[in-house]
């Protein structure tokens, strides 16, 4: 772009942009007006600049005028798109919806008003892949450092077998069982951490957050339904 054109642009173009999108343009999802502003502006910047690539000098007006249309028909400077789900075209043309995951879905008024959004009909339970794949890390290397006999005691604590019947199944002991299990104990909090247990028994954090939001909402609810003190 010549210094003329980016003159122009500064000091003729930006103004009116100003000036007009935030009573003309309609914002789409979390879109705001100063981002429109600077949208139409690239747009109207690349209009000029393929005008000279062409030999050709475009008005301020006309790239004024073009790039608000633009944006009212919900092009971007990223790009013009009625298919993504995302895109501010699509949404315009009523083809998609953005939606807060906040979103209040249904409230249980039989139950002290528990509030259920929208995380809730979409969340999972689970913990995230991230964490599971640490987590079998970890198992790995835990049983990579055990004997044959921890390993037999591991197994058959995990199927929930009882002290006695590991002993009878494995030929040992009720005391021999004990002890393995005390350095079974040991061996997992040097791999995993002296938490392990905390963190094996606790939700994951995603699933926190989620309930954190849910119980704000929750009072919000029960606060705005509250009735004023009589003084």
């Amino acid at each position: 772009m010549s210094p003329e054109a980016g003159w122009l642009l500064v000091d003729q173009i930006v103004p009116r942009l100003r000036a007009v999108i935030p009573r003309s343009v309609l914002c789409v999802g979390a879109e705001d007006h100063e981002e429109l502003v600077q949208d139409a502006t690239c747009l109207a910047a690349r209009i000029m600049d393929n005008g000279e690539a062409k030999g050709k000098r475009v008005p301020h007006q006309s790239a004024a005028y073009y790039a608000l249309q633009h944006c009212k028909s919900g092009r971007r400077a990223v790009g013009h798109s009625c298919s993504d789900v995302h895109g501010s075209a699509t949404q315009l043309n009523g083809r998609s919806r953005l939606e807060s995951m906040e979103e209040v879905v249904a409230v249980n008024e039989e139950n002290g008003g528990e509030i259920f959004t929208l995380n809730d009909v979409l969340s999972d339970d689970q913990e995230d892949p991230g964490t599971k794949a640490a987590r079998k890390m970890d198992w790995e290397t835990f049983m990579s450092g055990l004997s044959e006999r921890e390993k037999a005691v591991v197994l058959q604590m995990i199927e929930g077998k009882t002290f006695s019947s590991i002993g009878r199944k494995l030929k040992l002991s009720p005391g021999m069982v004990k002890t393995t299990r005390i350095h079974l104990a040991q061996k997992a909090a040097e791999v995993m951490g002296a938490d392990i247990l905390v963190q094996a028994a606790r939700l994951p954090q995603w699933k926190e957050d989620l309930n954190a939001c849910r119980e704000k909402l929750t009072c919000k609810h029960e606060r705005s339904h509250c009735s004023p003190r009589n003084d």
